[in-house]
C-alpha cells in the first residue's frame, strides 16, 4: 500500500513534529516541523526538508550551511502525529554549530552545557 502524507495527523497549523536521529549512532539530533508538502519533498528527494515556522518557508536542511541531512528512513508513531527521520548527518545538526540541538542537560538542579560548538 503506497504511503500518502495526507494520511498523517497534522496540528491546526498543518504541521507535524519531526525528530531527527542519526541512523548509525542513534543520537537524537534535533526536532523540527514538516507540513504535508515537506514530507512529500523529503521522500521524493532524499534530502530532509522541513517547514520553518519563523520564516514561513520550506527549509532543506544544509541548503545554506552545508550541514546536510540525507534521509535513510522515515518512521511514523502509532498515532500518526509525529515522525522520526533516521538521517545521515553531515556536520553539525544545530544552528549553534553543535552536533545536536540537545546540548543542555539538567543535572543536580542546574543547567549544564554538555556539547560545545564544533570548529
Amino acid at each position: 500500500m503506497p504511503f500518502e502524507p495526507s494520511t498523517l495527523v497534522y496540528d491546526a497549523r498543518g504541521l507535524i513534529p519531526v525528530i531527527a536521529q542519526d541512523h548509525a549512532s542513534g543520537e537524537v539530533l534535533m526536532l523540527a516541523w514538516m507540513n504535508a508538502e515537506a514530507v512529500a519533498r523529503t521522500l521524493r528527494s532524499g534530502r530532509v526538508t522541513y517547514w520553518s515556522r519563523s520564516r514561513g518557508a520550506f527549509w532543506v536542511k544544509g541548503e545554506t550551511s552545508g550541514h546536510v541531512q540525507r534521509l535513510k528512513e522515515m518512521r511514523l508513531d502509532c498515532d500518526r502525529d509525529c515522525l522520526l527521520v533516521l538521517v545521515e548527518q553531515e556536520g553539525p545538526a544545530c544552528h549553534t554549530n553543535r552536533r545536536s540541538c540537545f546540548y543542555t542537560a539538567v543535572r543536580d538542579g542546574a543547567e549544564v552545557e554538555i556539547l560545545r560548538p564544533e570548529d
